[in-house]
């Protein structure tokens, strides 16, 4: 079985709901304490395989692009100082994977638009990861391991699913589930956006990580118009699982979306209390805050 090797990073959204912070810094870019969101992606999709990290970004994003690339003056400056630990961390991030770096063009708009500014760079026969660059899961095991995992039980596309409450049905693309493949995959008939909490086919929502099989690209180079004008990844995946091509996996982990500012919050804070040198202290000041 064919193994992913590439994964596509999307990054060319403009993070309106951080300004003014995001008028010079990418979203991507915001500390999760001393590593940006977009790291974690990488450095979890590097765990499962990956080798070749294409990141889709637009006229603002310089910033990631200097962030994965070698600085050897600031690596020298560091070990001048004896800050060795700094200097090869610095390093290795550089070396974490291959890195190609495009801009987002091309009208419709949408989240599938940046999928396909990467076809070229895709081979005919091979699975690839799709991530969106404001969100991650926090995990014992790598939440792109348990996508590639689930990949290789049947062969086909995986999405990660994550379970909700059925309020919040209104806030997703909700799966609609065909039968349980094994614990925690699910054979999908396709995804329902946003049927709110009367109409929704599930409690299980899709989120934006992605492994697709080569088959998905049948669908998504006809650039269908979804709705508002955009096409949209889950057009496709709905069409693919009507052939019977796609599957959930309900990921076993927390997920994290840091793309409005409370929710960033509460993701920083959560890795903050999980520290090993941070936690602890940590702990008792919110104790002592939300005493007084």
């Amino acid at each position: 079985m064919k193994q992913p090797t590439k994964a596509i990073i999307c990054a060319a959204g403009l993070g309106t709901r951080f300004l003014p912070q995001t008028k010079a810094m990418p979203k991507e870019m915001l500390p999760l304490i001393d590593r940006p969101v977009i790291q974690v992606i990488v450095e979890q999709a590097v765990a499962a395989g990956v080798t070749e990290i294409i990141i889709v970004t637009g006229s603002t994003k310089r910033a990631i692009e200097d962030h994965f690339d070698r600085s050897d003056e600031l690596e020298a400056e560091l070990r001048e100082k004896g800050k060795y630990d700094k200097a090869d961390e610095i390093k290795r991030i550089a070396e974490l994977a291959n890195f190609v770096y495009l801009r987002q063009k091309g009208s419709p708009k949408g989240n599938a638009r940046p999928i396909l500014n990467a076809r070229h760079l895709i081979n005919d026969d091979e699975p690839f990861f799709v991530f969106f660059a404001d969100d991650f899961f926090r995990s014992e095991s790598p939440w792109p391991i348990q996508l590639k995992e689930a990949y290789e039980k049947t062969g086909k596309s995986v999405i990660s699913l994550i379970e909700v409450e059925k309020k919040d049905a209104d806030k997703y693309g909700m799966a609609i589930l065909k039968n349980e493949i094994s614990d925690r995959l699910f054979e999908l008939g396709g995804l329902q956006e946003k049927p709110g909490a009367e109409n929704t086919p599930s409690t299980f929502a899709s989120v934006g990580s992605y492994l697709l099989t080569p088959e998905i690209w049948q669908y998504l180079e006809q650039e269908k118009v979804g709705k508002g004008g955009e096409i949209g990844l889950a057009d496709s995946l709905n069409e693919l699982a009507e052939a019977g091509g796609v599957n959930g996996y309900f990921i076993d982990g927390v997920w994290h979306d840091t793309g409005d500012q409370l929710k960033y919050i509460k993701a920083v804070i959560d890795l903050a209390l999980e520290s090993d040198e941070y936690g602890a202290e940590l702990t008792d000041y919110l104790k002592g805050r939300l005493a007084q």
